[in-house]
């Protein structure tokens, strides 16, 4: 290596910050604004994260502890009349809005009406459980788009960069590594930064889709043994 390139390489190294935060700031301007956009998906990312994972504990806490005093053996009317008005979890809601139908039909007489009857609670519950699962899935979409679309945001980022990167050699006609490389890291940061929101959103969304899938199994189980019970009593009040 003459002088001159020695002087190139070490005012290069000068020049240019390898550091995440250097690499940042002496990106373009278009690599600059993948590199927010990935972040910021990533922070969201890792926000939802957090909240589904707390959020679905909490949902299987509390249908374990409705569950013990559904199968207590006590009066489902007395169960009914604590938790009916204000139902704190899926689980409760399906059973309260089953009761309410129960209750509304038995006020109008359950004899006339008992065909449909058992239809009738078995749609509203079904409903209930439809609108507190799209509750409980809320965001996921989010995950999944993060998961599919972040790298290739990245890896745009990092095909502008790498073209700047080139654009430079072209002008100045120096080809020393130590001259491109700096724009190189730049632009394959942008890439790194598309695949850390990628990662844990795939991998995220798998998990909680699976355990959403199973508490919505668990709610339809509980929804069908609980319109089992009120036809047994549907029956044993058409039978006396």
């Amino acid at each position: 290596m003459d002088l001159n390139s020695a002087q190139v390489v070490g005012a290069a190294a000068k020049a240019h910050d390898i550091t995440m935060w250097g690499l940042f700031w002496q990106a373009d301007l278009i690599v600059k604004c993948v590199m927010l956009m990935l972040l910021v998906a990533s922070v969201w990312c890792w926000a939802i994260i957090i909240e589904k994972l707390m959020r679905i504990r909490r949902l299987n806490a509390q249908a374990d502890a409705f569950e013990e005093s559904f199968w207590s053996g006590g009066s489902l009317d007395a169960l009914y009349d604590r938790i009916g008005q204000a139902p704190s979890d899926p689980m409760s809601a399906t059973f309260a809005a089953g009761m309410r139908e129960w209750r509304h039909a038995a006020d109008r007489g359950i004899g006339s009406m008992k065909g449909s009857l058992q239809q009738r609670v078995e749609r509203v519950m079904s409903v209930t459980i439809g609108r507190e699962m799209m509750r409980a899935e809320r965001y996921m979409t989010f995950l999944a788009s993060v998961g599919s679309t972040a790298p290739f945001i990245g890896l745009f980022g990092t095909v502008w960069g790498i073209m700047n990167s080139f654009t430079s050699i072209a002008s100045s006609g120096n080809t020393s590594l130590a001259v491109v490389a700096p724009g190189i890291a730049e632009a394959l940061f942008a890439t790194a930064m598309g695949l850390l929101a990628a990662i844990p959103a795939v991998i995220s969304y798998n998990k909680f889709s699976t355990d959403l899938g199973r508490y919505a199994d668990r709610l339809e189980t509980f929804s069908g043994e609980f319109s089992a019970i009120l036809s047994r009593h549907l029956e044993e009040r058409g039978a006396a």
